[in-house]
């Protein structure tokens, strides 16, 4: 097949999936993401899924535009944008017809992808198993196997444990501490102190366990449920990191793409 002609959906928006498709939109190839109404992203600044709430959504120079309408995919393509569908089941499969589609949205468990939805169907990170429910798994725990293209079985297990920045993990991580509305006054790339009030849920506050920049933290006024990841202080403090995709995000797009390259350019 023709590169040029491939046709990909990548089903999710968020920082994983959105990494995912710059680098196939980077490589020229033809790819479609879908997303729900009420989608919630940490790394807003690299999370195509802002264009759901904003019209667009702008990651390292590549623009993703929200359309309701499936037709509109081919003008949007010809323009050198990505077509963002609030489509979280999938119903467009049946229109846009995918040669591949990417299950990214980190559920870490099945929510309905199976082999028969696309000629060749790749899923990352675990809740799936390679050669049965999904064609192939890329691998998305950090270490050794980060962005392996894996052909039988499943990745590794999630660990709970956040990867390592500067030494430190648990604490660079926010959590809301209860269900309820998140406040607060501090918008991506404000400086924190240990000990600092980043935001509050029904009232409690979520304190910083750590100095940086506010790297990640999910819109004000969105609801939450406790122990959700709503915000991630980097201790590196370098604001240049807002704005571009992380190691681990690139290493995994490297690994959907090899596994699409490994099929279709042969």
């Amino acid at each position: 097949m023709d590169l040029n002609q491939l046709k990909i959906v990548i089903r999710g928006a968020g920082e994983m999936a959105s990494a995912c498709a710059w680098r196939l939109h980077m490589s020229h190839l033809t790819v479609v993401m879908t997303e729900c109404e009420h989608p919630i992203a940490v790394r807003r600044r690299v999370s195509f899924c802002e264009a759901v709430l904003d019209g667009t959504a702008i990651v390292e120079g590549v623009v993703a535009r929200r359309i309701d309408d499936s037709g509109l995919v081919r003008s949007l393509h010809a323009a050198g944008e990505i077509p963002l569908l609030i489509d979280p089941e999938l119903k467009s499969l049946s229109t846009i017809k995918p040669d591949v589609l990417v299950e990214a949205t980190l559920s870490k468990r099945n929510i309905g992808v199976h082999r028969d939805l696309a000629p060749m169907v790749i899923a990352l990170g675990p809740g799936f198993s390679a050669g049965s429910d999904v064609d192939l798994v890329i691998e998305t725990n950090r270490g050794h196997n980060l962005g392996r293209v894996i052909t039988q079985g499943p990745a590794e297990p999630n660990t709970g444990v956040p990867g390592v920045i500067a030494s430190e993990t648990v604490k660079r991580v926010l959590r809301a501490p209860t269900d309820g509305e998140l406040v607060t006054e501090l918008d991506l790339g404000a400086r924190v102190s240990v000990g600092q009030t980043v935001a509050t849920v029904s009232g409690i506050p979520i304190k910083a366990e750590l100095s940086g920049v506010l790297r990640g933290l999910i819109r004000p006024g969105t609801y939450v449920h406790r122990g959700l990841k709503v915000g991630d202080v980097d201790p590196r403090g370098a604001l240049s990191y807002l704005d571009t995709i992380s190691d681990k995000a690139r290493a995994v797009a490297g690994g959907v793409l090899e596994g699409i390259l490994r099929v279709y350019n042969c």
